[in-house]
């Protein structure tokens, strides 16, 4: 029986789930929460990344990365970038702050450009030719109701997926939502965002 269920374990696939507001509860929060149910209740094994309660310096643009890919600057990000390289899939949601992501969210970004150097530069792979490994659903909200609010957070997050060989599926982008709570009177909004939580895990593999 316990090999049986070790078994079981394995195949299920693997997201992480990178939440980025400085809101424990915020907008993006709820809606991240709702694609996690989604996604475990498909059958996924989900592990959620609380960016606010880790330990993770800026990015210093020293390049101790070119030697062999890893970031010199010993803190939480290395945790945090294993568990994004052994993931099937990815789920990042982040409210907008002028026009992109939080800081919380920038500065898992910025480190991860030791990848970009050891992908790039080290491995030097074709720019975008290689098959991404994985597959990714990016959550978003804001305040005001601008055409353009998510046109620079889309590109900012394709390129950073790009880094982990992460390919973006879906974005789920909602204006109009402010002040912690505001998506509750939006049950679409949550419901979608299951659904989308959802697809995900039902497109992955089966966990390596």
């Amino acid at each position: 029986m316990n090999m049986y269920r070790k078994s079981e374990e394995m195949m299920k696939p693997k997201i992480a789930a990178i939440f980025g507001s400085p809101r424990r509860n915020g907008n993006t929060a709820a809606l991240l929460n709702k694609a996690v149910s989604g996604a475990t209740d498909a059958g996924a094994e989900v592990t959620s990344i609380v960016l606010r309660d880790l330990r993770m310096s800026p990015c210093l643009e020293i390049y101790g990365c070119r030697k062999n890919g890893r970031c010199v600057i010993e803190d939480d990000f290395h945790a945090v970038s294993d568990l994004l390289l052994a993931s099937d899939g990815i789920m990042l949601a982040s409210p907008i702050f002028f026009y992109t992501v939080s800081s919380h969210t920038k500065i898992l970004m910025d480190r991860c450009q030791s990848l970009w150097v050891k992908k790039y530069w080290i491995e030097k792979q074709p720019f975008q030719q290689k098959e991404d490994k994985r597959k990714g659903l990016f959550i978003s909200a804001g305040a005001t109701q601008g055409k353009k609010l998510f046109d620079g957070v889309l590109l900012t997050v394709k390129y950073f997926f790009d880094a982990i060989d992460t390919r973006l599926d879906q974005a789920l982008c909602y204006r109009g939502l402010d002040f912690e709570g505001d998506v509750l009177k939006y049950p679409a909004y949550l419901d979608e965002a299951y659904q989308a939580g959802g697809k995900l895990a039902r497109d992955l593999p089966d966990g390596r």
